[in-house]
């Protein structure tokens, strides 16, 4: 054996060959890893050989609710204030007489008018009852491009 003068360990690192698809529940999981507390994107990204950018915009997807997550990891998610709540607890209590009002009742005649202003020097003002698409033809007259 020749003594060359190098004294140490080398290692062999293969280069990427194209592009990877990810199953969608493979990138479920690394995006679950990443929402841990205490983990830093990086070290995740690196541990799975993702790009550290790919595994943001897949925790983006997710907040975005593009990427479907386990349950776990989306009140994770939630907590960190990365994401808004997609359900709000809801209670419904009955009025003390028990009688429930759906809506408001509405006056007896109700007299609305459309006021349109094109330009400084064109107001037009159009009764409530005139159908819209009369409403929207008038307006592409008045603008010149019937």
């Amino acid at each position: 054996m020749a003594d060359d003068g190098f004294v140490g360990r080398y290692e062999v690192v293969e280069p990427r060959r194209g592009n990877r698809r990810w199953p969608d529940d493979v990138k479920a999981r690394i995006v679950a890893e990443s929402l841990e507390p205490g983990v830093r994107v990086v070290d995740v990204a690196r541990r799975h050989d993702v790009v550290p950018h790919q595994l943001s915009f897949w925790r983006r997807q997710a907040r975005e609710g593009i990427l479907a997550l386990p349950f776990e990891s989306m009140s994770d998610l939630a907590e960190s204030g990365d994401a808004q709540p997609a359900f709000v607890p809801l209670a419904i209590a009955a009025e003390p007489n028990d009688a429930v009002n759906v809506a408001p009742p509405l006056p007896e005649a109700v007299s609305a008018v459309l006021t349109l202003e094109i330009g400084p020097d064109v107001v037009l003002r159009v009764p409530g009852d005139v159908p819209v698409e009369r409403v929207a033809a008038l307006v592409r007259a008045m603008r010149g491009t019937a």
